[in-house]
């Protein structure tokens, strides 16, 4: 069987041993509805708070802020649209130009809808522009939402989410942030930080697909998404994913208890990889905020070759990574995020993404290492681009 060096953990993760084991009596024994009637429903209802209590502790809020989702997808949209919804067409929608595509397309869609929506840029490095969120805040008469990432899921760049949301309060907008790549990573405190709405999905950090999670601070206006039945006190209805709901509590607790360490020698890897790639290619660059991103993600961009043929080359190594978010993969054109970025054109198709977990090794890194080279040479000695062929900003 051949060799995996699994890198695009920012795609998706491994569903940790002990979640797994959590998961299993769910299936076969603790089967039952929470909100059936009977004590065996009630039985796994008991559990089920408990869990809410795990998942409601491992980001600092109140138990029943928290509503349980089928993924950061549906807990996007429901941010975004059901403010739209309680608030109508007065609403002034601002994101960034950086967001997920979960936050993007709703917000393109409210703005085809007669919504005044604005998407603020970014600088070189992945940057939020906090002045022209102040002018968009400043300039709004009517109510007002904010939706900015946490972490930026391609280039690990972290948004100062603490800075944003205080400049919410302060012009009475809601905040809403995506923190699908921060969860598992970062520390996440949502009542220190006066976020009023946060967005989370299990397999981002070691719990398995189809469970998602999306904190509503006590207080703030929604409309629910999902209707069709009173679970998760009305605001999302359908029977709640028992199993997946035991495992992200699993997975938060394990992040909770474990992070710190976990991040320090995660760290220490991404930078190995990252220095040896700076110290093996020529004309490649970081890209992202070196000093302020996730300890995971290491994104760079080798000029004048194609990312999707490194990612190529590689997997028939056994080694896996990403040109970019993996729900945008399959279109050729250039990243969203590293366009916004301004990153020069000769490297803007060349963008790869490298993520680590905590089950990466040296070795693995070291085999990335030692075959990546030979790969961006080889593909560079085929390019019919090169440093030759740049004239006047167009590749001839």
């Amino acid at each position: 069987m051949q060799k995996i060096v699994y890198l695009d953990n920012n795609a998706t993760t491994r569903v940790a041993p002990e979640v797994r084991d959590v998961m299993r009596p769910f299936f076969d024994e603790l089967y039952g509805n929470p909100s059936s009637m009977h004590s065996f429903g009630g039985q796994v209802a008991k559990l089920l708070d408990r869990a809410r209590e795990e998942v409601a502790r491992f980001i600092n809020a109140e138990p029943e802020e928290i509503v349980f989702t089928s993924c950061a997808t549906e807990s996007d949209n429901t941010a975004i649209r059901g403010t739209a919804e309680w608030y109508g067409r007065d609403l002034k929608v601002i994101t960034t130009a950086v967001e997920h595509p979960a936050v993007l397309q709703p917000v393109r869609r409210l703005r085809a809808a007669g919504y005044e929506t604005v998407e603020l840029p970014v600088d070189g490095l992945g940057r939020l522009d906090l002045d022209a969120l102040g002018r968009e805040l400043a300039s709004a008469r009517g109510p007002k939402l904010v939706s900015a990432m946490w972490a930026n899921n391609e280039t690990g760049t972290v948004f100062p989410v603490g800075r944003i949301a205080e400049m919410c309060r302060e012009h009475g907008a809601v905040f809403h942030t995506d923190a699908v790549q921060a969860a598992g990573k970062e520390k996440i405190d949502v009542k220190a930080a006066g976020i009023d709405m946060l967005s989370m999905s299990g397999h981002k950090f070691h719990a398995p697909k189809g469970i998602g999670i999306l904190f509503v601070r006590k207080g703030v206006k929604l409309k629910p998404f999902m209707l069709g039945g009173h679970q998760e006190k009305t605001r999302r209805a359908g029977t709640e994913n028992v199993p997946y709901i035991m495992g992200i509590a699993k997975a938060c607790e394990l992040s909770r208890t474990g992070m710190e360490a976990e991040n320090a020698e995660i760290a220490a890897l991404r930078d190995r990889l990252e220095e040896g790639i700076l110290a093996s290619c020529p004309d490649v660059r970081v890209n992202g905020d070196r000093g302020h991103r996730l300890a995971n993600t290491l994104n760079v961009s080798f000029e004048y070759v194609e990312g999707e043929a490194i990612a190529y080359r590689l997997s028939d190594l056994g080694i896996c990574i990403s040109t970019g978010s993996a729900c945008a993969s399959g279109s050729l054109d250039p990243s969203h995020v590293i366009r916004a970025m301004g990153v020069p054109f000769t490297a803007v198709h060349g963008s790869v993404r490298f993520s680590l977990s905590r089950y990466t090794t040296r070795e693995e890194i070291d085999y990335v290492l030692e075959k990546l080279p030979p790969v961006i040479a080889e593909l560079r000695r085929l390019s019919p681009f090169g440093p030759g062929d740049v004239v006047s900003g167009t590749l001839e």
